[in-house]
């Protein structure tokens, strides 16, 4: 399995199927009247989405499709089906090659939850936000109705939801670790990562008459096989884990100054013998011979399922083992046992390069909801519709995030080219386009282009992040490219406007000063959202976050390119209460950086636990897995009870009256009275408002709602922002995964999850 992206296929090479004659479908078929219109009898290839359809590349279901199609496949789409009854999976007849499933562009729990465990109120990815159109892990559902219908039937399981449960995961909404999804699931093949090479490889074989059960040597892919068994029975070796990073019992060192009874050293001796482990001599040449076997023969197991679940040591050291494999240039397959099956995990799939990256992206989208919504809201697609994503991936690492688990750490991108003519698509091919472009980013607005010096040094690279705790020195941070495509992008025809609403990489930033003004003089509206996500040395060491100064200097540099462009423009930082890690003084410290610098923050968001997020198995294993684990780790403050978590997130909205008196008893009991008072050194008031009333169970819902459809209205309109010498700034609200996860195969940089939006207020803003 050869690691270097030269010896890969490029993905539009592969000889197009036989349905190739039917040509382009103006949308793919969602019923059995629209199959007649366009000829068919049959599909190929179905596909059956948690989401309503919109065909348009940030929507997975739509990526895949065009990209089938292209291939010469009949795709059909089963958008948002009654899973209640095998019915809507018979719609459009049985696929003569498979069924692929996707939950949609979001995990469907963390679509459906909030950090509170609380059943969400709308479903940015449905017509006219309706909740309740898709089901609780939509992936295992769809995928066992698919076989119910056509027993029998290929079924290929994918996106987000699939990708983050491909081996045995914490599950915050359970609160116990689940199996691989692909033993409940009953699917054939697990497709994880940005996996178009994958879609295309998978699909050519089993057109050629294999099933889907049958392909085991695609990169990208999970399967299930019988234990002890290798795919295709070849020859590997396997290596167990724990000779990578060992977890195990540390002896206790017997004194030499103490007597010890004949009983205690027997126990003692039975105890070194359950633990022994026999020493293996070898040669000078064996050692050598060892070391220059091919890592891509070698399978790496790690604790079993029933492991796992029952030891949170061995838990965490799962997890960090397969973050460790997770370099395409260097992993290798992974397996891991669940009852009499092994879950084998082949190594990530290569980055696309640039060329491939066009091909996908210049599919043709007709970038527009399916018709049969008529004209009702997408949230989802209302966000996206002028924005454009240049790039997947990220280095970043950051450890409450799953980009890089699931779109890799190498980051794929789109030529100045491909950009500029979906640019021109847009205002061709979108209604109401008034010439603004709302975002040009990815997941990372400014990682565009970037990758590492050598080649050689990227693809032995062990590291889990290549910008913590300081950015690596192969790295290049070079943002010419980039800039240079926002000047092309400004000026295109019809373009009055490009704003940068992807989140930005400040510490990559201040790298380039001529980047923080090319982007503060001409794509930032007044406001800019950033991530600082705290304050304190501690919680951003477990978030794998830069220091606080980088943020200072990205400040500083971003104020004076405002002054020089002669614009009144400001930072809106925003943050994460409760994450593993964090104490309450660090939240009480965080708060009175809040009140410093005049922010007053509304609809705070909480860290929820998302499957392998290396934040997850803090929060599961009370364990570092940043580091070497062992039983005696240092565990790390994790903060799990209900009222701690409350507590956080009053110290972010430290101005609400309603906060006060938890506030006051948090700090009493920290020895912090010294922060009550009047002053302007005080974090609260000693007493209540006069005209205060204590919040009543159940009205905080319609509260919310209110204070987030006054955020919406702001942010959508800024001129209204300005108030008696206030004024109010908004932005996205998503919790930590909710803004970093990708909206779909390629990246989407939508980052949807939920619709609300966060206000952050600031008291009387003074230019500098």
């Amino acid at each position: 399995m050869n690691t270097h992206p030269s010896a890969q296929k490029p993905i539009f090479s592969y000889k197009k199927y036989w349905a190739k004659r039917f040509g382009t479908a103006p949308f793919l078929p969602t019923t059995r009247a629209e199959m007649d219109e366009l000829g068919w009898d049959s599909c190929d290839i179905i596909i059956v989405t948690g989401d309503a359809y919109i065909d348009h590349p940030s929507f997975g279901m739509a990526l895949v499709g065009r990209l089938y199609e292209a291939q010469g496949y009949r795709v059909g789409i089963i958008a948002q089906p009654d899973w209640t009854s095998v019915d809507a999976f018979r719609e459009l007849g049985e696929p003569n090659l498979f069924f692929g499933v996707t939950s949609g562009n979001m995990d469907s729990m963390i679509n459906r939850y909030t950090a509170d465990k609380k059943p969400r109120s709308d479903d940015a990815y449905t017509p006219d936000a309706a909740p309740n159109k898709r089901p609780d892990r939509a992936v295992v559902v769809y995928s066992q109705r698919c076989k119910e219908a056509y027993p029998g039937v290929d079924v290929m399981i994918g996106s987000i939801e699939a990708s983050l449960r491909r081996i045995a995961q914490y599950d915050f909404w359970s609160d116990k670790v689940r199996p691989s999804i692909l033993i409940n699931a009953r699917a054939d093949i697990l497709l994880y990562g940005s996996g178009e090479r994958a879609l295309i490889e998978v699909a050519e074989r089993r057109a050629k008459g294999i099933r889907l059960k049958d392909i085991r040597d695609v990169r990208g892919t999970a399967f299930l096989i019988q234990h002890g068994k290798t795919p295709d029975n070849q020859e590997w070796t396997e290596i167990d884990s724990t000779t990578v990073d060992v977890p195990g019992k540390v002896d206790t060192l017997l004194s030499p100054y103490m007597e010890y009874s004949p009983e205690e050293l027997a126990a003692r001796d039975e105890e070194v013998k359950e633990h022994a482990k026999p020493v293996l001599f070898m040669t000078a040449k064996e050692r050598a011979e060892a070391r220059r076997q091919a890592r891509h023969q070698q399978v790496v197991r790690i604790p079993s399922f029933e492991a796992v679940a029952y030891d949170p040591v061995l838990y965490a050291h799962a997890s960090r083992t397969l973050h460790l494999e997770s370099n395409p240039g260097n992993a290798r397959a992974l397996v891991q046992m669940h009852g009499e099956r092994d879950v084998w995990l082949n190594p990530p799939p290569i980055p696309l390069t640039t060329e491939e990256m066009d091909y996908v992206f210049g599919l043709p989208y007709a970038r527009n909801p399916h018709p049969s919504y008529g004209d009702a809201h997408i949230p989802a697609w209302e966000m996206i519709r002028f924005s454009i994503n240049i790039m997947r991936g990220c280095f970043g690492g950051c450890t409450f995030c799953s980009i890089t688990e699931h779109e890799g750490r190498i980051i794929q991108s789109r030529s100045h080219e491909s950009v500029i003519k979906e640019i021109e698509e847009i205002r061709d091919k979108t209604n109401d386009f008034k010439g603004y472009i709302s975002d040009l980013g990815g997941p990372t607005a400014n990682m565009y282009r970037m990758a590492c010096k050598s080649h050689d040094i990227e693809k032995n690279c062990r590291k889990l992040s290549c910008v913590w705790p300081d950015i690596c020195p192969n790295l290049n941070t070079d943002h010419s490219s980039l800039i240079e495509l926002y000047r092309k992008a400004r000026s295109v025809e019809g373009v009055k406007k490009i704003s940068i609403g992807s989140g930005l990489r400040y510490d990559l930033a201040v790298e380039s000063p001529e980047y923080i003004k090319e982007l503060v003089t001409h794509h930032v509206g007044g406001y800019l959202k950033i991530a600082p996500e705290h304050t304190e040395a501690g919680p951003l060491s477990m978030m794998m976050k830069p220091e606080m100064k980088k943020y200072d200097r990205f400040k500083e540099l971003f104020e004076k390119a405002s002054k020089e462009a002669g614009k009144e423009q400001y930072l809106i930082p925003y943050f994460i209460a409760a994450h593993p890690g964090t104490s309450d003084e660090d939240m009480m410290n965080l708060a009175l950086w809040l009140k410093k610098n005049n922010f007053r923050l509304d609809q705070v968001q909480t860290f929820m636990p998302t499957p392998m997020a290396l934040a997850t198995t803090m929060w599961h294993t009370g364990r570092n897995p940043l580091k070497k684990l062992s039983r005696s780790s240092t565990k790390v403050d994790i903060v799990k009870e209900g009222k701690r978590r409350k507590l956080h997130k009053a110290f972010l909205r430290y101005h609400h009256p309603d906060n006060w008196p938890m506030l006051r008893n948090a700090l009493h009991d920290m020895g912090r009275d010294d922060l009550i008072g009047y002053g302007k050194k005080h974090l609260i008031p000693p007493t209540q408002p006069a005209d205060w009333v204590p919040p009543v169970k159940g009205a905080s819902k319609a509260k919310g709602k209110q204070g987030q459809t006054a955020a919406t209205n702001s942010a959508a309109n800024p001129s209204r922002q300005t108030t008696k010498g206030k004024f109010q700034t908004a932005r996205t609200a998503w919790h930590p995964t909710e803004r970093f996860q990708d909206a779909g195969k390629g990246g989407n940089r939508a980052k949807t999850g939920g619709t609300g939006n966060t206000a952050a207020k600031r008291s009387k803003p003074k230019a500098r």
